[in-house]
């Protein structure tokens, strides 16, 4: 995994396809219809084809060394958008930061990437229900010699922290006493990994998840993956919630595809296709883990 690939609208990919799109910057939004507000649920469905925008952090959503733009996201949207007779995704693989920007300015109409559904984003977009619920963990060298086991250790240790750019852990680990200048952003987890490694910081924080791919990628290095933990801000246990986001204004959009994740949750059908990328019955969403519930923080 490089770099590039989370580079902003640099490289689009057609799901289940290696044919490249045209040119990320144009709207698929009729004119009428942006001036309007909503109405492409009805006209994805007229074309037969929606796009969406992802961003390269795997197992969420990523490139593979085919070129085909997968993980748990863009499989989860195939089957979702194709139940809804919308049997065409193009996935537009953005850097995470842009990924809110690109949706309001109707580059894509959706956007997917393992983002956590939170307060703050809540009041930009309108998220559907999550597809799954994580807790944190750190990256650590083998061993762990700077003892980092909770989300206040390293606040309480003074230790430099990495995270992803517009990722969550950098306001957990400011709100959890981590002084600003030791919170480090990368651009990927691979960043942040070569991060970790030329000891620029001393742990990575980001999902078990996340940290449990980036270490399968590197058999045999120095590293570890700490137990998972629910950091405590104000009050109130965190837990990751992965969540697809729309404009507010397709509110009928939200509700079909909140329909559908439902039929498939009912059925025993989302983890099947959530489990080849490390997802287990552990990260599977409650009834009670709507995105109403992580909204309201």
């Amino acid at each position: 995994m490089t770099s590039s690939r989370r580079d902003f609208l640099r490289t689009a990919a057609l799901l289940g396809a290696a044919a490249p799109l045209a040119a990320a910057g144009c709207s698929t939004t009729d004119p009428e219809q942006e001036r309007s507000g909503g109405g492409t649920l009805e006209r994805a469905r007229k074309d037969g084809a929606i796009r969406v925008g992802f961003a390269n952090e795997a197992p969420y959503g990523y490139t593979d060394t085919s070129g085909k733009l997968t993980g748990e996201a863009p499989e989860l949207a195939r089957v979702v958008f194709g139940e809804l007779g919308i049997k065409k995704v193009e996935g537009v693989q953005v850097d995470f930061g842009g990924l809110i920007g690109g949706l309001k300015a109707k580059r894509f109409d959706a956007i997917a990437a393992g983002m956590f559904v939170t307060p703050d984003r809540c009041k930009e977009v309108a998220f559907a229900d999550p597809e799954y619920v994580a807790k944190s963990a750190f990256l650590v060298p083998k061993g762990n010699p700077k003892g980092l086991l909770q989300a206040t250790d390293p606040g309480k240790k003074g230790v430099k922290v990495g995270v992803l750019t517009g990722a969550v852990e950098a306001d957990y680990a400011a709100k959890l006493g981590v002084k600003k200048g030791d919170i480090k952003t990368f651009t990927d987890q691979a960043s942040a990994y070569e991060g970790l490694k030329a000891g620029r910081v001393d742990c990575v924080w980001l999902t078990r998840i996340s940290l449990a791919d980036v270490l399968s990628k590197h058999k045999g290095e120095p590293f570890e993956v700490t137990a998972p933990f629910g950091p405590v801000i104000g009050g109130k246990e965190q837990f990751g919630a992965g969540a697809f986001a729309f404009r507010p204004a397709d509110a009928d959009l939200v509700k079909a595809f909140n329909g559908k994740l439902a039929e498939l949750k009912s059925a025993n059908r989302l983890l099947p296709i959530l489990q080849p990328f490390g997802f287990t019955r552990a990260e599977m969403p409650t009834a009670g883990d709507t995105a109403a519930k992580f909204c309201a923080g």
